[in-house]
């Protein structure tokens, strides 16, 4: 069951995310947004639920679409835990300095007191067993460790008394991305032992999926600096593509090592469908200033666009009449192979084309072709900064709701 969640905490949190942003559409959602929290207002609370959650996704969404993807981000998390998929505590690290800083002092609280009952316990093991080993004293920790669940804090004057917040903190392990955030480097042997201890006990699922997303937002940010560079060649716009198969969408496995199949043809972005079958993506340069050109009032692909599918298809010829070689040698079913042309950028179109009018353009000239599909590279950055914005971590959402206002 779903715990929606919602409080005067995060209706400040958007108010101030308005200020980051000056795109009029983007302001518009985000107005959206507080205005499903606003109407509940000194009656019931702040109003929660899927359509907050729907309207914050909005924003998101609308964000990405001008590649401000820390604001997108931001509304991410936002409707993460209007979602019950977050933490407060999580949202505050990240977009409340003040309540961080409280965080870090409780931290270091509690560090302190856990570091003074360590003490405690050693000087008892040494009163007890004089000749404790260093291995006894692992051994006792990992046993109190393995008995957390039936420790108490304790209400008598003696026993440890926190505040509640501090409490359920010590009863969360906390968020995965802000323990990678703080990780130390295994610059020592503690150091190293330290990481293996943490990677042991951590959801390795979990750790691999941040550690690729992370990688995946810096890949993208490299591509769409080429690409907004308009003196970037193929070979450079290459380089940022390179081993970032995802960026295609999820039918392609991998990119296959291998570019040259024939004599004569050397692929630029070879990929391996999930059924074994080959498919080519050709790069081209973004700044294209006759992508699509208007001829008596009419609308079409320019000469480069053209010998771009051109050349794609003479590879998909090639490949379809060498399948049976290809197949024995090197295990790549190519007959009946689909390519996919990738090639300018909207905003380096000259003759007052509208953004608009490429895509309906490009739309067109595609429905008439059966295996080779054109796709500007701002189309291609669209597409992947969306699925970024669908990925998200597993948490969780076993969590308090915040008491409303």
């Amino acid at each position: 069951m779903t715990t929606f969640r919602s409080g005067f905490t995060l209706w400040q949190m958007v108010g101030k995310a308005r200020e980051l942003t000056e795109h009029p559409s983007v302001l518009d959602r985000i107005d959206a947004v507080l205005g499903v929290m606003g109407p509940a207002f000194g009656r019931t609370g702040y109003g929660k639920g899927r359509p907050l959650v729907s309207a914050l996704e909005d924003v998101a969404t609308e964000s990405l679409l001008f590649g401000d993807f820390e604001l997108a981000q931001r509304f991410q998390r936002f409707a993460a835990y209007a979602g019950g998929e977050l933490f407060l505590e999580i949202l505050e690290n990240y977009y409340d300095e003040e309540a961080r800083h409280r965080s870090e002092e409780g931290m270091r609280r509690l560090v302190a007191i856990g570091a003074d009952r360590a003490v405690a316990v050693l000087d008892s093991l040494s009163r007890d067993s004089p000749e404790a080993t260093v291995a006894d004293a692992r051994d006792l920790f990992r046993g109190i460790a393995l008995s957390v669940d039936h420790l108490g804090l304790g209400t008598g004057e003696g026993g440890i008394r926190l505040p509640t917040r501090e409490r359920r903190r010590l009863q969360q392990y906390g968020h995965m991305e802000l323990i990678l955030r703080d990780l130390p480097r295994p610059a020592s042997a503690e150091a190293a032992r330290m990481v293996g201890d943490f990677l042991a006990d951590a959801d390795v699922g979990l750790l691999a999926q941040l550690l690729e997303l992370k990688a995946r937002r810096a890949g993208l940010d490299a591509l769409r600096a080429a690409v907004e560079d308009e003196s970037s060649s193929e070979s450079a716009l290459h380089a940022r593509l390179k081993n970032q198969e995802w960026i295609f969408g999820g039918a392609y496995m991998a990119e296959l090592a291998r570019r040259q199949y024939t004599a004569d043809t050397i692929l630029d972005i070879p990929l391996l469908r999930g059924d074994g079958s080959l498919h080519v993506v050709e790069l081209k340069r973004a700044n294209i200033k006759d992508l699509v050109i208007r001829r008596s009032g009419h609308l079409m692909l320019g000469a480069a666009a053209h010998r771009a599918v051109s050349q794609a298809q003479n590879y998909l010829r090639t490949m379809d009449e060498n399948r049976e070689s290809i197949l024995a040698d090197h295990g790549v079913d190519t007959r009946r192979a689909s390519a996919t042309v990738v090639i300018g950028h909207p905003r380096f179109v000259s003759g007052e084309i509208t953004p608009a009018e490429i895509a309906e353009t490009l739309r067109t000239y595609n429905t008439h072709t059966a295996r080779i599909e054109v796709v500007t590279y701002e189309t291609l950055l669209e597409s992947a900064a969306r699925m970024l914005a669908l990925a998200s971590a597993q948490q969780d959402p076993d969590q308090t709701e915040e008491p409303t206002a």
